[in-house]
């Protein structure tokens, strides 16, 4: 049986097929299931600029790092990033730190 999507309305997971629409029983929304396109997830930095591997961005805030004695500082460049699902959504490594991860809010697109 093939996983069919939530309802767009009200995110019920119940949602059935009949005939070439797809039903939600708890809020009567009908759609069109050729209609049902997954987007992709775009990360945008704290101005709203996407994000793409391999971008340069600079980090706006001081922030602390776990296991270290002294905070990341406003302005630090950390090139060639990657991005990864998750809560921390940038994968790097910066000089002085090493690999670590980042939100996308911390940072802004160079």
């Amino acid at each position: 049986m093939a996983e069919l999507p939530p309802c767009p309305h009200c995110n019920c997971e119940y949602t059935y097929e009949d005939g070439p629409l797809l039903v939600c029983p708890e809020c009567a929304h009908e759609w069109s299931a050729v209609a049902v396109v997954e987007e992709e997830t775009v990360i945008r930095d704290s101005v709203g600029n996407v994000l793409q591997d391999g971008d340069t961005v600079t980090v706006i805030k001081d922030l602390k790092v776990k296991g270290s004695s002294t905070p990341l500082k406003v302005g630090t460049k950390v090139k060639n990033i990657r991005l990864v699902d998750g809560d921390h959504d940038i994968d790097c490594k910066i000089d002085g730190f090493g690999a670590m991860k980042l939100k996308s809010i911390f940072v802004k697109k160079v």
